[in-house]
């Protein structure tokens, strides 16, 4: 979905006639049906201003494409401002600009990430376009079949130079994605960088082209785990991900017997609660460090086993993942550190006739000297479902864990639309939101009676999509 397309020389006189913000509010409203904080209307206002300022040059064509806030497929993620067009060998291009109205950042010890004062721990701008460039090469065919290259950048038009943000530290995602400040000088650079990739106007509808084209399906968790085993990447996190990661090993790295830490995610359905968990569990492996992977649902513990048996020992995956019941009797600290996912699913007692332990929060605490719980309150399923964000934060203290929070809000699934998820909550009287209705171009919403029938549906929906694609 885009928000704004047009040519490079409409969007100029629509910034020069001063009516650029009100445009993008009007079709925001109109692709969303969601009105635009007045942050975010002064941030659009500002940030255009620049753009206009920098795509003032006679070298970059007038038929350029240009799209505004551009969300991903299957995301709730937007790119801020792409320019579109064709470079001297008359490739396709799309170069992708992140839009920062950040003066400074502090340095982080965490990989890919920086501090700011308003919005706390947050991706550097380097790594955040360059993951969504991953993610429209993962997502789009488009991209992939007709050789669209995608060519990310961040933009901090009130930044000056400071040794932070270019620090050498975030030297491996500058190269994949280089940052420009403010001043001429700066301008001058990313005009330069604009137009090793834009020489000639967007005549093939680049960007028509990536969002109408054909989505491919996701890479399986599964199908990728026996690779990142190996120590290839197959997920790339982003934004709240990439921060979740990142402090779950900066704290794994400053835990021990004697200063143990609980790490505790909530989030909603689709936020990529099991990437991260399982990204973690091979790199904490990769690192040397003792690890499992803990769920009370042994579906997806089978699935992994099944699937890796011939790539590794079988009894080496099954020492990967465990049941959420299997440490009553562990010795304490014995692991470095335990994924828990799908923690709302935990019970008190242990075993088939719930006879065994004392408190399935406690022993999980007790038997690993860093532990991260992934929680989503909201799809906890019986009475005995005690995985509550209380009941965590009590058993840690009483242990002498400390705990640290955080959240994955960025949605994954239902097309990427928190909007989705809103009108479900307030269909189901979860929780009354302002989504009464749902749009239906965008959904097909139905109820089955059977597995069967859903299965039988999916099913002809994909037939009908390849007929079509």
């Amino acid at each position: 979905m885009i928000i704004y397309q047009s040519s490079k020389e409409k969007f100029i006189d629509s910034v020069l006639g001063g009516r650029i913000d009100e445009i993008l509010i009007d079709f925001y409203f109109k692709a969303t049906r969601k009105h635009v904080s007045p942050a975010e209307q002064d941030a659009w206002k500002k940030s255009m201003r620049y753009m206009r300022d920098l795509l003032d040059d006679p070298e970059i064509p007038s038929d350029a494409g240009v799209s505004i806030e551009y969300q991903i497929p299957l995301t709730s993620k937007r790119i801020d401002f792409v320019l579109t067009g064709k470079d001297e060998t008359q490739a396709d291009h799309a170069v992708l600009i992140e839009l920062k109205q950040w003066s400074e950042v502090q340095l982080s010890e965490k990989d890919g990430i920086v501090n700011t004062d308003f919005f706390g721990e947050v991706s550097h701008p380097s790594y955040q376009v360059w993951t969504y460039c991953i993610l429209l090469e993962n997502f789009c065919e488009a991209v992939e079949k007709e050789k669209i290259e995608l060519n990310p950048c961040a933009y901090l038009h009130n930044y000056i130079e400071d040794n932070v943000i270019k620090n050498a530290i975030y030297s491996d995602y500058l190269l994949k994605a280089p940052v420009f400040l403010e001043g001429d000088r700066e301008k001058e650079k990313l005009r330069t960088f604009i137009k090793r990739f834009v020489k000639y106007g967007d005549t093939t509808e680049v960007m028509y082209r990536i969002d109408h084209g054909r989505l491919r399906p996701s890479k399986s968790l599964t199908d990728s785990l026996g690779k990142m085993l190996e120590g290839n990447k197959e997920f790339y996190m982003i934004d709240d991900q990439k921060v979740v990661y990142e402090t779950a090993l900066f704290l794994l790295n400053k835990s021990s017997a004697k200063k143990k830490n609980v790490f505790l995610v909530q989030g909603g359905p689709g936020t990529g609660k099991s990437v991260v968990a399982v990204n973690l569990l091979v790199e904490a492996l990769n690192r040397g460090y003792l690890a499992q992977y803990v769920t009370k649902n042994a579906a997806p513990r089978a699935v992994y086993e099944s699937l890796l048996t011939g790539t590794f020992k079988k009894t080496k995956i099954a020492n990967l993942f465990s049941g959420s019941g299997s440490f009553t009797n562990v010795e304490r600290n014995l692991f470095d550190v335990l994924i828990v996912d799908e923690a709302h699913r935990l019970n008190e007692k242990s075993g088939l006739f719930g006879n065994l332990g004392e408190n399935q929060i406690k022993e999980l605490i007790e038997a690993s000297k860093f532990t991260v719980f992934f929680i989503d309150e909201n799809q906890r399923v019986t009475w005995k479902d005690i995985g509550e964000e209380g009941e965590i934060k009590k058993w840690a203290k009483r242990l002498g864990a400390d705990v640290c929070s955080l959240e994955l809000t960025s949605q994954f699934r239902c097309n990427g639309s928190d909007g989705y998820l809103a009108w479900l909550d307030n269909a189901l009287q979860i929780k009354e939101t302002a989504n009464v209705f749902l749009e239906k171009d965008s959904y097909d919403f139905q109820i089955f009676d059977s597995p069967v029938e859903l299965r039988d549906l999916i099913i002809k929906k994909i037939a009908k999509q390849i007929r079509h694609g």
